[in-house]
């Protein structure tokens, strides 16, 4: 596997860590989210994106790593032009929305300012 996405978390919306704990999702926003939007996402510094996001891939967030299960149609196309993706931990094998990448781990994460957030694939 390669790195093919690395940010970091710059910004944390009021809600953003309450998303995950009650929705089993986060929101990754790059800078300039929508105001009301911008509540519940965590704003990241980087949209470069250096290769494909493929199924068994892994998303590493800190310490945590989650396995990729399912990638919408559009995830690429946002995450390379507005730093937007939602991260679902639910390990669904479809994509339920064209933005939302699905992974399935053990722990949920805990993001703070300065996490590192990378996808390998």
């Amino acid at each position: 596997m390669v790195k093919v996405f690395e940010t970091k978390v710059l910004e944390i919306g009021s809600e953003a860590q309450n998303m995950i704990e009650n929705t089993n999702m986060l929101i990754l926003f790059g800078e300039g989210a929508p105001a009301d939007l911008s509540e519940f996402c965590f704003t990241i510094n980087n949209k470069e994106l250096t290769g494909t996001i493929i199924k068994n891939g892994k998303v590493i967030i800190g310490e945590e790593k989650y396995t990729i299960t399912a990638v919408g149609n559009v995830v690429e196309k946002n995450l390379s032009s507005l730093g937007h993706i939602t991260l679902s931990f639910d390990g669904s094998e479809e994509a339920s929305l064209p933005g939302t990448l699905h992974v399935k781990g053990v722990n949920s994460p805990h993001l703070e300012i300065g996490s590192i957030i990378q996808i390998d694939c």
